[in-house]
């Protein structure tokens, strides 16, 4: 099961390397990481490191999708018809 044992040491500590991955990449990751441990057969070790990676993932995609949400929210329709989209709050 070396996929999970690399899986877990790519970076199951760290969060940092997930701020450029893409929503579909992260579902991705998480996915076959979800596979791994329900196949089992792995190390204790290394299936609690990609649990805390699937973790980190999970989170991301949530926060991702909520960033989508806030997107579609912001558009509306126009007194015509149109679509219009109001601009985005500062931060």
């Amino acid at each position: 099961m070396a996929d999970t044992k690399s899986t877990a040491a790519s970076g199951a500590a760290s969060g940092a390397d997930l701020s450029g991955l893409s929503f579909e990449d992260a579902l991705a990751e998480l996915e076959k990481i979800v596979r791994q441990l329900e196949e089992g057969g792995g190390k204790l070790d290394d299936a609690i490191g990609a649990y805390e990676r699937g973790a980190l993932l999970k989170k991301h995609c949530e926060e991702k999708l909520r960033e989508a949400r806030a997107k579609v929210d912001k558009i509306s329709l126009g007194p015509d018809g149109s679509l219009q989209t109001e601009p985005a709050a500062s931060e």
